[in-house]
């Protein structure tokens, strides 16, 4: 059984057969407790003469006040984690990155219960990311059955030991919503994200956009895409002919197989929620959303940041 501090009520019993003179052990017997405890609990009088139940309840209660860790808790660290939580970052990415930089830092777990009890950022819950899956509406793009399917593609791009290998996809405006949307695009291994607005889902759409992001990086920076088969990407014949990129399809209903990018694409909902209008976004809002989501330290990445891990491999290819 554990041990437990004396009640109101023992210190209480113990002052009465004190005065009738019992000896410690006597005492310690009769309390059903340790006689060591009995002995210390008398010796603790200070002022008066014979022991006192309500004086010792008093001072057991200033002790335990006492005894409480002021915690690490102090407006420089605060500040701190409020410009990480500001920038899009989540509690366990801020303190396993600045661990990394050498800065003392508590868990993860304190630093939600500082945000819950209002120490940090005034208690405003919305600076945490959601999380949780979100039913997703019934497909009604067309489909087409050619192409490379995903068994083909080699082993080593599966288990990201290869760097230049991409997921493709699109996020669109919401139902009754312009037809505006934004082609997808994320790195395998460094997962470094980024999105291209597109006026409409149409191959040719996706064509352009493709050659607006791998225009952004050197050649060697593009060798496989691997997209779902919406009618978008019927254009991969000419990404193959005029990027020399290898176009890989995943399976029907097989999300997973595209993870990195399904994931991505869940941190850009958290900027540009289901409904939003990709017509009428910026390109300065999109390119905001992007750096700040590409300079979130990863788990899956040792936290560093993708762009840090992209710009790493990129100086492997000079």
């Amino acid at each position: 059984m554990s041990y437990t501090h004396l009640s109101i009520f023992e210190r209480s019993k113990l002052e009465i057969l004190h005065k009738q003179g019992k000896s410690t052990r006597a005492i310690a017997k009769e309390l059903g407790r340790h006689h060591a405890t009995i002995g210390r609990e008398l010796r603790r009088k200070v002022a008066e003469h014979t022991y006192g139940a309500e004086n010792a309840q008093e001072g057991y209660v200033q002790r335990r006040k006492a005894s409480v860790s002021a915690g690490k808790w102090n407006p420089e660290l605060a500040s701190r984690i409020e410009e990480k939580l500001q920038a899009t970052w989540s509690p366990e990415q801020i303190v396993e990155r600045l661990r990394q930089e050498g800065q003392a830092m508590v868990g993860f777990k304190t630093v939600y219960r500082w945000l819950y009890t209002g120490r940090l950022v005034k208690g405003v819950l919305a600076v945490l990311r959601h999380k949780g899956k979100r039913r997703k509406p019934a497909e009604t793009r067309g489909r087409f059955a050619v192409g490379k399917p995903i068994s083909q593609r080699p082993k080593e791009i599966r288990n990201r030991e290869t760097f230049g290998h991409w997921e493709l996809d699109t996020v669109v405006s919401g139902r009754g919503r312009s037809k505006g949307c934004v082609a997808t695009f994320i790195e395998r291994k460094t997962r470094l994200y980024t999105a291209i607005r597109m006026p409409d889902r149409t191959a040719l759409s996706m064509e352009i956009a493709f050659g607006v992001a791998a225009s952004q990086y050197p050649v060697h920076a593009f060798q496989t895409a691997t997209a779902d088969r919406g009618k978008e990407f019927a254009c991969y014949t000419s990404l193959e002919a005029v990027h020399g990129v290898q176009v890989y399809f995943a399976d029907p209903y097989s999300s997973w197989q595209r993870g990195s990018n399904e994931n991505a694409n869940g941190l850009l909902r958290e900027f540009f929620p289901k409904g939003t209008d990709f017509a009428q976004i910026t390109d300065e809002a999109l390119e905001n959303a992007l750096d700040l989501i590409n300079n979130r330290p990863r788990k899956c990445l040792s936290w560093r940041t993708a762009h840090e891990s992209f710009s790493e491999e990129l100086s492997h290819l000079a």
